[in-house]
């Protein structure tokens, strides 16, 4: 991809990252050897590197970036802040306005069982919470053998401690020694792949039940909450069938346990409605949230609490020994007002539901037709095209777990495009201000990305014959 004239010592900056910046999710050793790619500007969904290719921004920074890059009122709002009250502690019986209205501001849009917040720097954090939150609201209802907490194999709740163990990631399971005592997995509602000749809406109610017999088998009186991304996200943007969050709800209701709805990705309009608890129909006790609160402009999240787990910590708790030195930090939550008021001002909830994401969603879905393409999903503005040595057959694998989709991620980096390859999915999230104009131009860079992979796969007798 040819760019402009450089202005950045590209090779000098690859050095001296390499020299002093450990990467998260990264094998430090191969990227120092390739030489890392150096963003340097962004502007609404593109973004530029220091030798200035320009690339379309798919993934929205990393899920996040809801109201595009370079918005100035947030700048200017971030600004304002920090020359009035730059930091303070929510420690020591104190507060300050931003904190208050931010709060005020969660509880007006969040469903109405929610009218009060725990603030955390982001969502791995927030999942913290909600591991010792859970825990403690039954020691406080004299339960405190209400202790086991049930993820998904293959969610994803952040790489903190408790985070990596609620999430269901293998790999990172392998480090550390992980999951901690006391979390138990069941399968994820992954149709396509883990289906096999259910039909989704068999499959769905298949997946929900997973979650009862496995409160059967660890006993009720233990299971403290059940918890899950609306749809998994880094798992892969598995979409779950109709069928599953009905049945799921139905079974933490008549269970007796707390039900978790992880909004770090899906809330703040990605599915088209303020959290993907309102577009599936559930009515969570905890809602941990975070990315999208302020479109990634600085670093904010929390866990929204529903009145039944709040009051308990009201009237029962006294002093709850947890909370973070940047726990509603002035400047993090002016920046989240200002995302919140562009994004109400602007309708991008709305926008997503009855106009861009209508209009992707039916492009996106017209790929499934590729011959590399198994299956072609979205649901608001988040996406995943399943990568296939062989059209029509759910049981065919390519041979290599995930090279196909790591080759078609490169080539995509090669057409101006950030993408995101899981597995063999390869997954896309945009900005919520994407336009119709640059959505046709995001389709063809991704034919032209598909075409390229399928040539390449095909030529080294990859695909099925």
């Amino acid at each position: 991809m040819s760019g402009a004239s450089n202005i950045y010592p590209t090779a000098e900056l690859r050095a001296r990252d390499a020299a002093h910046h450990m990467h998260p999710f990264s094998d430090t050793g191969a990227l120092n050897r390739e030489g890392v790619r150096v963003i340097t500007g962004a502007e609404g969904v593109w973004l530029t590197d220091s030798d200035g290719n320009r690339y379309l921004d798919g993934m929205a920074g990393l899920w996040c970036c809801q109201v595009g890059h370079g918005r100035d009122e947030i700048a200017d709002a971030v600004n304002r802040q920090m020359r009035e009250l730059d930091y303070y502690n929510t420690f020591f019986k104190t507060s300050h306005p931003p904190v208050i209205a931010l709060s005020e501001k969660l509880a007006e849009l969040s469903p109405p069982q929610f009218n009060r917040v725990f603030f955390t720097s982001s969502g791995s954090e927030a999942n913290d919470t909600v591991f010792r939150m859970v825990r403690t609201y039954w020691d406080l209802m004299g339960k405190p053998e209400k202790k086991t907490i049930i993820g998904r194999w293959n969610g994803y709740h952040g790489s903190t401690l408790a985070g990596t163990s609620l999430g269901g990631m293998a790999a990172m399971h392998g480090q550390g020694d992980l999951p901690v005592p006391g979390v138990h997995h069941i399968a994820q509602p992954y149709w396509f792949g883990e289906g096999g000749d259910m039909s989704p809406d068999e499959f769905g109610v298949w997946a929900a039940g997973e979650l009862e017999r496995a409160i059967d088998r660890i006993g009720e009186d233990k299971v403290a909450a059940f918890i899950a991304e609306p749809v998994q996200g880094a798992g892969g943007v598995i979409i779950p069938p109709d069928t599953y969050w009905p049945e799921v709800s139905r079974i933490c209701r008549e269970r007796g346990i707390l039900l978790v709805a992880d909004e770090v990705i899906c809330g703040f309009g990605r599915l088209g409605s303020w959290f993907g608890s309102q577009h599936y129909g559930i009515e969570p006790d905890l809602m941990p949230i975070a990315k999208g609160l302020s479109s990634g402009y600085l670093p904010i999240g929390g866990v929204m609490v529903a009145d039944r787990v709040a009051d308990a910590f009201i009237e029962k708790g006294g002093e709850f020994f947890h909370g973070y030195t940047y726990s509603g930090h002035p400047a993090c939550c002016a920046a989240a007002l200002a995302n919140l008021e562009i994004m109400q001002r602007e309708k991008l909830v709305e926008r997503v539901a009855d106009d861009i994401g209508p209009y992707l969603q039916a492009k996106w879905r017209a790929l499934g037709d590729h011959p590399l393409v198994g299956e072609a999903r979205m649901v608001g503005l988040v996406g995943a095209l399943e990568l296939v040595p062989a059209r029509g057959d759910r049981s065919r694998k390519f041979a290599s777990l995930g090279e196909a989709g790591t080759l078609c991620r490169d080539l995509c980096f090669d057409n101006g495009l950030v993408m995101r390859a899981v597995r063999d999915s390869m997954i896309i999230s945009p900005p919520l201000v994407l336009s119709h104009e640059e959505a046709d131009d995001m389709i063809e860079r991704i034919v032209r990305t598909l075409d390229q992979t399928h040539a390449a796969l095909k030529k080294d007798g990859r695909l099925a014959a």
